[in-house]
């Protein structure tokens, strides 16, 4: 019953409102079907400028984050440097970092009168502040933390037997080339994919910089023209590009997306030089983490400034937390029963994993139109969706199916044999499920908690579209600031929730090394 019910909810919060958007698409202005929508999609060449931006966005963001984050990973994995376990925490920190964020030190950076200017004394960025190439930049540095994670656990998966016998005969080079790198590679390349479907469905940073693309447009036909129809057939061709990925990454790692090392580690051989490896991390470090933050800092001013700000956002922040906190909460719980039933699945797996990965890769532009037009009617439904509870099921619907996969993979861990023999002693599946299968789920259900946190916290693309008046979370309240106060205010907000990120981070980073402790 559990099970049913939770995915009854998946089906409520995640699918319907694209389905919903679907349908409107194909009903015309007299409530018959039509495909005028369409038609006025693919007949203007505007349109055709959008898909090629977003298509554009997405695939140079893709190249560009695998390109940074590629090597970053195999040097974790296969250099010996010295505090590995928090130089990676400090490299996943911009995949933490809302991504408009991250746009915001972008702009304080490289604007005419930005940190990089008055450093040096001349103008040479502003021209890509609010440009394609700036929003490509941003987003590689947002989404590069995936490749790295990917290549670092792919290159780890690598037997270490194969490279003992390659380097009998080849340099240590050659075999990083020849042997672990075509290994990794299916591994990185579905981290690209994954990267390609994010920045596809990016909405802050893009609106941001000025660069037009399908998930600002989706936002401008509604909530400046109401064009229903519009907006949804304009999620049309996103959503197909993201179905196309998903299917190409299901294909390329198959069961891997799920399937985790377990037993003893696999020590390798292949070493590379640490010094180098240090350095590089060492630059990275620099670019990607510190020099983001400088900038907020620096565009923050004086303490009293951040106070002020802080003061004028009660509100905002205290929604944000609240709200993220409980969302993270409920979808932890739909995610780890979603999670387990897709782990003991044997038919329709792959169809089930390909539904949550477009489920969570839909724009939350796109998931926030379909929720106004399916809570916004009169009765009980108008009242949800004039409270903060619609903020919530926003989140439900970008949340529930990440950490459906975080913990299915956690799921896989637990050997069914386990729960057989629980069976076996009397025990119903529900005392089975609670004191055998949820206790060794610990670290995974933790970890899907936090990462559904950050992600609400961060959320902007549905928020900003269904938060009633006076509700309005953090990212949304940033987002409306942006253009009507002081940049100082602004950067002293964004510093705020960067903080409380890399809090929450850090403080899961102790968790998992107390963890290893134990186990070790």
């Amino acid at each position: 019953m559990a099970l049913g019910l939770a995915a009854l909810l998946f089906i409520v919060l995640c699918a319907l409102p694209v389905f919903y958007m679907l349908g409107v698409s194909l009903v015309g202005a007299d409530g018959a079907f039509s495909l005028n929508h369409y038609f006025r999609l693919f007949a203007e060449v505007r349109q055709l400028d959008l898909f090629l931006n977003s298509l554009l966005l997405a695939t140079a963001t893709s190249l560009l984050a695998t390109a940074i984050g590629a090597p970053l990973g195999v040097l974790l994995a296969r250099a010996d440097l010295p505090a590995k376990r928090a130089l990676r925490i400090l490299l996943i920190i911009p995949l933490a970092v809302p991504p408009y964020v991250m746009g915001l030190a972008w702009i304080y950076m490289g604007s005419d009168s930005g940190i990089i200017a008055q450093a040096t004394g001349r103008d040479f960025l502003s021209p890509l502040t609010y440009s394609l190439t700036g929003a490509v930049i941003v987003l590689s540095v947002s989404f590069y933390p995936l490749a790295m994670l990917a290549a670092e656990a792919a290159a780890r998966g690598v037997d270490a037997r194969m490279e003992e016998a390659a380097l009998l005969v080849a340099a240590p080079r050659r075999v990083l080339w020849r042997i672990t790198l075509p290994i990794a590679a299916p591994s990185i390349a579905a981290a690209a994919l994954l990267i390609f479907v994010l920045a596809l469905s990016e909405f802050g940073v893009p609106g941001l910089l000025r660069v037009p693309v399908f998930t600002t447009e989706v936002f401008t036909a509604f909530s400046a023209l109401y064009d229903f129809g519009a907006a949804t057939a304009l999620a049309v061709p996103l959503l197909a590009l993201a179905l196309m990925a998903g299917i190409t990454a299901r294909f390329m790692i198959g069961e891997r997306l799920l399937v985790g090392r377990r037993g003893a580690r696999n020590r390798s051989p292949l070493s590379l030089n640490s010094r180098r490896a240090g350095l590089a991390v060492t630059i990275a470090l620099a670019l990607f983490v510190l020099l983001p933050i400088a900038a907020l800092a620096l565009e923050t001013g004086r303490a009293e400034r951040m106070i002020l700000a802080l003061r004028s956002s009660v509100e905002a922040i205290t929604n944000s937390l609240t709200l993220a906190f409980v969302g993270a909460t409920m979808a932890a719980l739909i995610g780890l029963l979603l999670g387990y039933a897709r782990a003991r699945m044997h038919r329709f797996a792959g169809t089930v994993d390909l539904a949550m990965i477009v489920a969570f890769a839909a724009p939350g532009t796109v998931i926030g139109v379909g929720l106004i037009g399916l809570w916004n009617r009169p009765g009980l439904m108008e009242e949800i969706y004039r409270s903060r509870l619609i903020i919530l099921i926003a989140y439900l619907a970008r949340l529930i199916p990440v950490a459906a996969l975080i913990l299915a993979a956690g799921a896989r861990q637990v050997p069914a044999s386990f729960e057989e023999a629980g069976e076996v002693a009397g025990a119903k599946w529900t005392r089975v499920f609670a004191r055998i299968t949820v206790p060794q789920m610990r670290a995974g259900i933790i970890a899907a908690w936090v990462v559904s946190f950050i992600l609400a916290f961060g959320e902007l693309g549905a928020t900003v579209l269904v938060a009633p008046p006076g509700q309005a979370t953090l990212p949304a309240h940033i987002y409306t600031l942006i253009a009507n106060a002081p940049s100082g205010e602004v950067a002293a907000l964004a510093l705020t929730q960067s903080a409380v990120v890399m809090t929450l981070l850090a403080l899961f980073a102790v968790f998992v090394f107390r963890e290893k402790r134990l186990h070790s």
